[in-house]
């Protein structure tokens, strides 16, 4: 794979407001091109933006569900088929695509996604997809003591681990928690060094040892690719 240089961080995208949504393409797509409303998860906002532009996809449109909603999976079918009607109200796209992964629904958002007739991307976790769901597949048991992050989850780590997992406030769970974890894996999306020492420093206060593995864009690439 190719490594990626960080994109400049978009109008309206801020990772640190955790509300990541109604971001678009910049440029409308060519006169009588199919339009394509992406509904994704605001984590991937930062990635799906970088591969738009950098192929210059401007048939495709995106919304971002906010990124908290991986706290609380339970919500996001509801929440998605919110976006996929709301998409089909307006009468602009000739097809939604939806950019989540099952992301911790227990097969419900499959189910959600079949009902209406819209396409998701596969795999279990962006975790995966982003190193490839046959390899990340293949890894198997060989890697069940591994904590992933991801590049949106180390420049979130207080906001998506540290604090809703009560570690700010009672370190002693830490042991507790990651106490059958040996190893926190970067699955980097770009080479940026400052989000690399993020990651150390994350791995170094959760007690585990740190490795990183560029992933680049993985199988988002190429689903975004078909997309159309």
């Amino acid at each position: 794979m190719t490594s990626h240089t960080p994109p400049p961080v978009a109008p309206g995208l801020d990772d640190g407001a955790l509300t990541v949504e109604g971001l678009s393409a910049p440029a409308a797509a060519p006169e009588g091109a199919p339009r394509v409303r992406l509904i994704a998860c605001g984590a991937l906002a930062r990635e799906i933006l970088a591969l738009i532009r950098l192929n210059d996809w401007t048939h495709l449109d995106l919304k971002c569900l906010p990124a908290q909603l991986h706290l609380r999976p339970d919500l996001i079918p509801d929440a998605v088929e919110a976006e996929v009607r709301r998409a089909r109200a307006l009468g602009d796209f000739d097809a939604v695509k939806v950019i989540y992964a099952d992301c911790g629904t227990g097969g419900l958002l499959a189910t959600r996604c079949a009902e209406l007739g819209v396409e998701m991307i596969p795999g279990p976790h962006c975790y995966s997809f982003f190193d490839g769901n046959e390899i990340f597949a293949a890894r198997g048991d060989a890697e069940m003591t591994c904590f992933y992050l991801t590049d949106f989850l180390v420049r979130q780590f207080d906001a998506f681990v540290w604090r809703p997992m009560g570690l700010d406030r009672h370190p002693e769970l830490r042991d507790m928690i990651f106490g059958n974890y040996t190893t926190l894996v970067h699955l980097a999306q770009v080479e940026d060094p400052e989000l690399d020492a993020k990651a150390e420093e994350a791995a170094a206060r959760l007690g585990l040892a740190h490795e990183r593995r560029f992933t680049g864009y993985g199988d988002l690439a190429g689903f975004l690719a078909r997309a159309g």
